[in-house]
């Protein structure tokens, strides 16, 4: 089995929910950290959405962050599991708000 470890980024992520990666079919990965920064002069909320089964599931509903701020969902003692095809997305509640950086390692 190879372990490669990777950087998903994504920037100016906005109202409709975004794909910033998806599990291949026959990955399993592990999500060591993930940041969403909001990159407007405005307080923003944001959403992370785990797709798997062909079912969406929250990680962060409506979560506030504030200008020039940043949340981290994912780190620390916090990690996500993604099975083949699983997806994670970001929303956010303002067009083109957040930059989001995902950092993972994919077992293959």
């Amino acid at each position: 089995m190879a372990n490669t470890f990777k950087n998903q980024l994504q920037a100016a992520v906005g109202t409709s929910p975004t794909t910033i990666y998806t599990a291949g079919a026959n990955v399993s990965t592990t999500v060591i950290g993930m940041t969403i920064a909001n990159i407007l002069n405005t307080s923003i909320t944001a959403n992370v959405i785990l797709t798997s089964g062909g079912s969406d599931y929250y990680m962060v509903k409506m979560a506030v962050i504030d200008p020039g701020n940043s949340l981290i969902t994912i780190g620390g003692e916090q990690k996500l599991i993604m099975r083949a095809n699983d997806a994670l997305k970001v929303s956010t509640s303002n067009a083109s708000a957040a930059d989001v950086i995902l950092s993972l390692l994919e077992i293959t």
